[in-house]
């Protein structure tokens, strides 16, 4: 078990996506506020920011970014970018830079989808173009650019920044929970989607922005549905703030009408259609274009490695440690029939501790076992990231964390579970809890791509190659599925409460809106819908406060409320070990 870290001052909490317990730390009053009715007005104060990790520089810029430039980049120009963009890796998504730079000097003003399989390069090549068209090292603009996990995020801006053969804070940098590196001529910041969420809640203009480039989006998750859909309704302020959304699957129907409804073109056309009222008439708003990856991976070999008949990959209880022993065998047989390193996925930090300890006493002194998750320290983390000795190979055992954004280097061979946690709504506790569900495909091709993005690879899958035939083609999105009280926590704070007038990829269903709506209000963070008078009900104060906690709304309440009986220390203690969700020894994870 890994105890969550606790600092006090002013208190704040987080949460990893997948596996993290909230972590508490000193950052900003937890009092303070600000008035929005619409993400038209802007904050009482515009330096209010509601995380640390989203404080600027004071050098930063903070005007209207620059119109940068979309010239044939010159390999001996002094701006990093430019050097870059004239010998890029040799990555298929450099083919469809052409395209993009042209999308982005005609039309910048139109949101623009890249959809790009696994592994071909989009994470380190779209964002230095983007940067370059738009932005100047004299400006202080800056392209922001969201990854789904803090791994992923400092993995992503370490890659740029080796790439431009400068360290991280110049150019590239990135933000983090509780982590920054980033200075006054940063020009590209990769961020988590809650911590853009977080800037965007506290200044809805985001100025010095050029653009958002969106990666993942195929994930799904909560945050990265609403961030979307608030970014979206921000551009009335922004019209100039390009947004790009970037997905390994093309299955994304919906992205380009959303973000072509949201440009100044698309408004155009609804008033010119109806003659000066808007419509909601189909057709009549201009798709963002789509920019496509056509590359392909390195060949990938399949080998199906079932468990025996009598050992389900599920249990009533969780993932029976019968099979967690098969998963470690089969990587045991993988190390001994193919060559390089091996990556291991399985669902949570529990099984990945089980299955590395089941390694240790299994395989050569020469192979070193590592774990993956959301729960270790970053330079653990940055540990099983890093290249083998020479002489030695390495077998990286982790969650979901490894499945998209980060390349491990030496994979060629990946052991997939095809299990995966995913969030649902736990009934008894009245909030959303990880249940262990078998994985898509989606996620299976993800998981594979780890394996080839160096060579030819080979993945071995932990399951018949009729389960694979039954398995979803893609994991179901989050809001249709988990607990919505954050949500519409947020969208009060954002001004919408009922998310009326909003655009998403897919709406929140009515009946669990409504039933976080009533659970805010038992909480004290909406008005009762008395007072709201047949409006939609308003944030409180106390709603304000706790949103500026990213965690759990009623965790975040029995924080604030605690610690003025029990003392911040004692409250934030109790409430980190609620969220990690502890368990007896021998205890599972359903």
């Amino acid at each position: 078990m890994v105890a969550p870290s606790i600092s006090f001052e002013n208190v704040d909490l987080d949460k990893e996506a997948v596996d993290g317990p909230i972590s508490v730390r000193s950052t900003t009053d937890l009092g303070a506020g600000y008035d929005r009715s619409r993400c038209g007005v802007r904050p009482i104060s515009a330096t209010l920011e509601a995380d640390v990790g989203s404080r600027r520089t004071k050098d930063e810029g903070h005007g209207e970014p620059g119109t940068g430039h979309n010239e044939p980049v010159d390999s001996s120009a002094p701006d990093p970018l430019a050097r870059l963009l004239a010998a890029p890796p040799r990555l298929p998504a450099r083919e469809a830079l052409p395209r993009l730079r042209e999308l982005l000097a005609d039309d910048p003003g139109h949101g623009i989808v890249v959809t790009a399989p696994p592994g071909t390069g989009k994470t380190t090549l779209v964002p230095p173009l983007v940067a370059h068209a738009l932005t100047t090292p004299e400006d202080g603009g800056r392209v922001i650019v969201t990854q789904p996990r803090r791994i992923a995020a400092r993995a992503a801006a370490r890659r740029l920044a080796d790439l431009l053969d400068e360290p991280l804070g110049n150019t590239v940098g990135y933000a983090v929970r509780g982590e920054r590196e980033a200075g006054p001529h940063t020009r590209i910041e990769v961020v988590t989607a809650g911590l853009l969420l977080r800037r965007l809640q506290a200044d809805p203009d985001l100025p010095g922005v050029a653009a958002v480039v969106l990666d993942e989006v195929h994930e799904r998750s909560l945050e990265s549905d609403l961030l979307l859909t608030l970014l979206l309704d921000a551009r009335a302020l922004r019209e100039d703030l390009v947004i790009i959304a970037m997905s390994a699957t093309a299955d994304l129907d919906r992205l380009p009408t959303m973000l072509g409804a949201g440009s100044p073109d698309a408004a155009a056309a609804d008033s010119a259609a109806d003659g000066g009222n808007s419509t909601d008439g189909p057709g009549l708003a201009p798709e963002a274009p789509i920019v496509s990856v056509t590359g392909s991976l390195h060949p990938l070999q399949e080998v199906w490695a079932p468990p025996p008949s009598r050992t389900p990959r599920l249990g009533p209880h969780g993932v029976p440690r019968e099979f967690l022993a098969h998963v470690a065998a089969t990587a045991q047989r993988a190390l001994t029939e193919r060559t390089g390193d091996a990556l291991v996925f399985l669902p949570g930090a529990r099984e990945v501790e089980d299955v590395v300890s089941r390694l240790h006493g299994s395989v050569p002194e020469s192979v070193d076992v590592l774990p993956l998750h959301g729960r270790l320290s970053a330079r653990a983390q940055d540990a099983a990231l890093a290249p083998s000795p020479p002489g030695h190979r390495r077998v990286v055992v982790a969650t979901n964390v490894a499945e998209s954004s980060l390349t491990v280097p030496g994979v060629r061979v990946v052991v997939d579970a095809m299990l995966t946690r995913q969030p649902r709504l736990d009934v008894a506790r009245g909030m959303s809890g990880l249940v262990t569900v078998g994985a898509s495909r989606a996620e299976g091709v993800q998981r594979a791509g780890r394996a080839g993005r160096e060579g030819p690879g080979v993945v071995y899958r932990c399951c018949t190659p009729t389960d694979w035939a039954r398995a979803p083609q893609a994991p179901v999105p989050e809001i249709l599925s988990a607990d919505l009280t954050r949500l519409v926590l947020e969208l009060a704070v954002w001004g919408a409460p009922d998310g009326a007038g909003l655009t998403w990829l897919d709406p929140p269903p009515a009946p669990a809106m409504e039933a976080a709506r009533t659970a805010l209000q038992r909480l004290g963070l909406l008005e009762d819908d008395a007072e709201a008078d047949g409006a939609a009900a308003a944030v409180t104060v106390l709603g304000r406060a706790v949103a500026r906690i990213p965690a759990d709304a009623r965790l975040a309440r029995a924080l604030l409320t605690a610690r003025g009986t029990v003392g911040a220390r004692r409250a934030a203690e109790g409430t980190a070990l609620l969220s990690a969700e502890l368990r007896a020894p021998g205890g599972d994870l359903t």
